[in-house]
């Protein structure tokens, strides 16, 4: 499954000198900034948990092209972001010349990463080759794009968020306010959980896991309100906005599981405990008592807002590494070690939100079209009024 109307394209290694994105098909006319941007980088940065990395990137995003004096021309977007650690790898990431003794070749292989499978499909004997690039660090350059995706969907009244809803076996129960209540308090906590008094239980296990050497994976929600009725397609298989959310949010590195709206809940339960019945008001016009399927029926967005769960596996990179194989002897070892972190839920939760804005801002102007904003407010308002009438 491709993007029907926005594409983007990332490059750019874990050590290398900096990421690039590349985003096509925003309209013209776009009000944009670097500091936008930037806000968003820098809430994928934080969290309890996270490694000696961060201490070094402040991530910052330059827009080279398709921006003129704060707003979109239609031209493709570029965003550079720098690796700050590119001065200590300059050597042994050098694009030319020969290799250096410094540089090592990475040779055993972490089970849960994509060292061997990816050295056996490329024919890398040097697993830096793959390990660079399969990195999450790549999803800073995601973020970026996200966040130009998401200043478009502001436009019209289209918000996104998300929060933490578990780390490990931690797993408070997240109390029932809205979802931009609970974003905005997650906002407030050092892993982003929606409420702020629970960080000491969380910094907890994530102590006790990083003592232990060990890595901790979890759960986390990503939602979007104000999304109009009508996005995606019941037409054909790729077409429908909850099976491109999924694809999107499997495409970030560690996830393992996605559901949307009651997900496998809603395998337990009787039908009429799970279908959203509908109603009508003159001023709300058709709505739905519930969200048990979390904004989408049929592959179209119903109106209510999208909700999705995701689930992150553990980092597989360990202080008290897991057995593996030398590839170049066929000796058992201890796989290799990286600099990482114990968790980083609360940065992939943000990694969400910009795979979500991008899947969302796509199907909006698949349905909407447009090569510049007036054009396409005109087209999102007359629908508007065709919703109300119907």
């Amino acid at each position: 499954m491709s993007l029907k109307v926005l594409r983007f394209l990332t490059g750019g290694e874990s050590h290398g000198r900096g990421l690039t994105a590349i985003l096509e098909g925003i309209p013209a006319n776009l009000e944009v900034s670097e500091g936008f941007i930037n806000k968003e980088l820098e809430r994928r940065q934080r969290g309890y948990g996270r490694g000696g990395r961060m201490k070094i990137e402040r991530d910052t995003v330059k827009i080279l092209s398709g921006v003129r004096f704060g707003r979109t021309t239609g031209s493709p977007i570029t965003l550079w972001i720098e690796n700050r650690d590119w001065e200590n790898w300059k050597e042994k990431m050098a694009v030319e010349g020969e290799r250096p003794k410094s540089a090592v070749p990475f040779t055993r292989p972490r089970p849960g990463h994509a060292d061997l499978a990816g050295g056996i499909k490329f024919n890398q004997r040097d697993l830096r080759n793959v390990l660079e690039r399969a990195s999450a660090r790549e999803t800073a350059a995601r973020v970026a794009v996200g966040a130009g995706c998401k200043r478009f969907l502001e436009e019209f009244g289209i918000r996104i968020g998300s929060y933490v809803v578990s780390i490990g076996r931690c797993s408070p129960p997240v109390e029932e306010v809205d979802l931009v209540k609970r974003h905005q308090l997650a906002e407030e906590s050092e892993v982003r959980f929606p409420d702020p008094s629970k960080d000491e239980e969380f910094k907890k296990i994530i102590d006790e896991a990083k003592e232990k050497g060990e890595s901790l994976g979890g759960v986390f929600e990503v939602f979007a309100v104000g999304v109009p009725p009508g996005l995606g397609s019941h037409i054909q298989w790729d077409r429908r906005i909850d099976g491109r959310i999924a694809q999107a949010m499997m495409s970030i590195q560690a996830i393992k599981g996605v559901e949307i709206g009651l997900g496998f809940e809603a395998a337990r339960r009787f039908g009429s405990e799970v279908h959203d019945e509908i109603g009508y008001d003159p001023e709300r016009g058709y709505f739905r008592y519930s969200n048990n399927l979390g904004g989408t029926e049929g592959g179209i967005t119903n109106g209510m807002p999208i909700l999705v769960r995701v689930a992150m596996k553990p980092i597989p990179t360990l202080r008290n590494p897991l057995r593996s194989v030398d590839i170049e002897t066929k000796e058992e070892v201890r796989a290799g070690k990286e600099r990482s972190d114990v968790t980083a839920v609360p940065a992939a939760s943000v990694v969400g939100e910009a795979m979500l804005a991008v899947v969302i801002a796509d199907a909006f102007l698949e349905k909407f079209g447009g090569d510049f904003m007036e054009e396409v407010r005109e087209r999102f308002e007359a629908y508007m009024r065709h919703i109300k009438s119907f």
